[in-house]
């Protein structure tokens, strides 16, 4: 359904399913990560998400006790992180998406750690942490082990 990449081209993946809800997370891991205000990211399950190439140079790395982010090694982008409760259940960078999608945010959360830079004008329920399961479930997140 959708493909993604790396910004240098050599990690290359595609989707066989629709991939989950997503919200805009503020918290300061994720914008460390993503290197920008916050994150998007949505879940798959790992037996949809097929590396097509670029084997070689996807790295990991644990950024807190049980939670992982996969990188390019050659040119660092984001391709997705796990927890290692859920390690069945990928969160997809969605920035490395190259096919549209076409699903739209359901909540900015951690708000209370968001950029003082960056201002939301959105109309998209803000929460200071988590957003409410019945807001948006964020299936492969420590919400989901909650």
């Amino acid at each position: 359904m959708h493909k993604g990449s790396c910004l240098c081209g050599n990690v290359n993946y595609e989707l066989s399913d629709e991939l989950g809800d997503f919200g805009y997370c503020h918290c300061t891991s994720c914008r460390k990560a993503s290197g920008t205000a916050h994150a998007a990211n949505a879940p798959i399950s790992r037996l949809h998400f097929h590396l097509r190439s670029g084997g070689d140079t996807l790295r990991e790395y644990q950024s807190s006790p049980g939670k992982f982010r996969a990188f390019c090694s050659r040119c660092g982008s984001p391709i997705y992180a796990y927890l290692s409760g859920t390690p069945n259940m990928l969160r997809i960078r969605l920035g490395s998406l190259d096919t549209p999608f076409a699903k739209q945010p359901k909540a900015h959360t951690f708000v209370s750690d968001k950029a003082p830079w960056e201002p939301i004008t959105d109309r998209i329920p803000q929460f200071d942490c988590w957003a409410p399961k019945d807001v948006l479930l964020q299936l492969g997140s420590r919400q989901d082990l909650s």
